[in-house]
């Protein structure tokens, strides 16, 4: 063989070796596990509670609502605080259309509502999930 030929296929497999490898390290050692379950310390640690919002519903009447927001990092969960005037906002705009019916039967749809429009707002990291934690309405 000539000395080309041998000089080309060392570095084809050096090459071959080395994006192996690289796959290896990117596989292995990847910080988000997607698709793995969020431990209970994780949520709790990334969770963020809102501020109590009391607001009239469209027929008239009042509630008084506060959420559990659940975001994918600490630099997400530090965002959602300094935008808490914004969920303010989301939510007097989302239950001024609601009646006392529709709240009561679409809390879930509000939650997800609620995530949505957060997201759409947030830059540093996503919500992942909106509980609601206290609910009174009169």
């Amino acid at each position: 063989m000539s000395k080309l030929v041998k000089v080309m296929l060392s570095s084809i497999a050096i090459l071959i070796v080395g994006a192996a490898v690289a796959f290896l390290v990117i596989l292995n050692f990847n910080d988000e596990k997607e698709g793995e379950a969020k431990t209970i310390d994780d949520i709790v640690e990334y969770s963020y509670e809102s501020p109590e919002v009391t607001t009239d519903l469209d027929d008239g009447s009042f509630v008084r609502i506060q959420f559990q927001i659940i975001t994918d990092s600490k630099d997400a969960k530090e965002e959602i605080a300094k935008r808490d005037f914004q969920l303010k906002n989301i939510l007097i705009k989302e239950l001024a259309v609601l009646s006392e019916e529709d709240f009561k039967a679409g809390l879930s749809e509000l939650e997800e509502t609620v995530q949505t429009k957060l997201n759409e707002v947030m830059t540093d990291g996503k919500i992942t999930d909106v509980y609601t934690i206290n609910k009174i309405l009169q």
